[in-house]
């Protein structure tokens, strides 16, 4: 459920500025990045020949602790690389929380291309998964299972309000599964809020894991493209999938060289969203009929519930499109706001006005 499209993304006025909420995937390019896009050397990378390319995979390779690194086009292609890449053999199984993004929001490309069989355990409100939970449904040596091969980890959690994955957690998961032979991989979308919000350094938050999958698309800016680190290996083989899956690329030096700017220039100025998140949190539960946990806003991702008693989330986004604020409904009665480099501080008491006045119209609808 992520809202009515429709409904937020009508046109305003052209004097009316449109604050766009619904994702840091908004963001554009910087001028820097369309500088370097525009003079960026080239070659072709799936000859491996693409200058850019190489100089972002070794800089995310060096930044993030890991042998080796891999440009792909999104998110969600890494994952799936990932997981296919450990878990190489139809059957195999993952461990995955009922409410991560490879579960929830990735078509069930793992099932669907590779045959991975999803074995699904409780996400906490903080965004783990209980090691007693991971521990219990590890399978045993049977004709009847498949193959407990991957552990998969979200950080920071999109779904569990942009929480941050404390390092002793991600260690400790590590630790588990190296005892049961098995792979952890980090869905690291937004990994470097998790790094600016803890104070932890990337490598370090890094270390326990077996792979990561980084974004430089949402809150970094870059136009397109994910990045996953690994060992060496994991990476030559993750390549023949990505060329499987049609995402070998020739001349992406164009695009890799604004993903460069991304990675190195654009994590600092996070701290900013972090911020205007927090008062936008502070606002709205400030706001009747309106119900947020300020002190779960740790990074860029708000989310909060509207009295069903006044309207349904889908009303309220409307309502604020037409006010020139879009925004998603992620459940009946849940509306989800992301700050990012687009949205300025001054834009929170915008914002806020504008979802005042669209509560005293939807009240005056009832």
């Amino acid at each position: 459920y992520m809202g009515t499209l429709e409904s937020n993304t009508r046109p305003m006025a052209a004097d009316a500025r449109i604050v766009d909420l619904r994702s840091d995937t908004v963001t554009t390019p910087t001028d820097a990045m369309r500088e370097a896009m525009a003079t960026a050397a080239v070659g072709d990378d799936v000859y491996g020949d693409d200058p850019t390319v190489n100089a972002l995979e070794a800089k995310a390779a060096e930044i993030f602790g890991k042998e080796a690194a891999l440009f792909v086009v999104s998110g969600t292609m890494g994952n799936l690389l990932s997981c296919l890449t450990w878990c190489d053999r139809r059957g195999s199984e993952m461990i995955v929380g009922d409410d991560s993004h490879i579960h929830f929001y990735e078509v069930g490309g793992s099932a669907a291309v590779g045959g991975v069989h999803s074995r699904v355990v409780a996400t906490q409100p903080d965004g783990t998964l209980k090691l007693a939970d991971i521990a219990a449904v590890i399978r045993t040596q049977n004709v009847h299972f498949p193959t407990t091969t991957l552990v998969c980890l979200e950080n920071t959690h999109n779904r569990k309000g942009g929480a941050v994955l404390p390092v002793e957690y991600i260690d400790a998961v590590g630790e588990l599964c190296r005892a049961n032979g098995l792979r952890l991989h980090l869905d690291g979308a937004r990994i470097c809020n998790a790094a600016v919000a803890s104070g932890v350094p990337l490598d370090r938050i890094c270390k326990a894991a077996d792979s990561v999958s980084v974004c430089l698309s949402k809150g970094l800016s870059a136009p397109v493209g994910s990045v996953i680190v690994g060992p060496a290996d994991f990476i030559a083989r993750a390549r023949r999938f990505r060329k499987m899956l049609g995402g070998g690329m020739r001349q992406a030096g164009v695009i890799a060289s604004a993903a460069l700017i991304a990675l190195t220039s654009m994590v600092a100025r996070l701290a900013e969203d972090h911020e205007n998140a927090r008062a936008l949190a502070a606002g709205i539960a400030a706001l009747p009929g309106l119900t947020c946990n300020v002190d779960g806003v740790h990074t860029n991702i708000v989310y909060f519930d509207v009295d069903p008693a006044r309207a349904s989330a889908a009303a309220l986004v409307a309502a604020l499109a037409d006010l020139g604020v879009r925004s998603n409904a992620t459940g009946p009665a849940t509306v989800r706001f992301v700050t990012h480099r687009m949205v300025e501080s001054a834009d929170i008491g915008l914002v806020l006005t504008r979802l005042s006045a669209a509560l005293a119209s939807l009240a005056g609808k009832q």
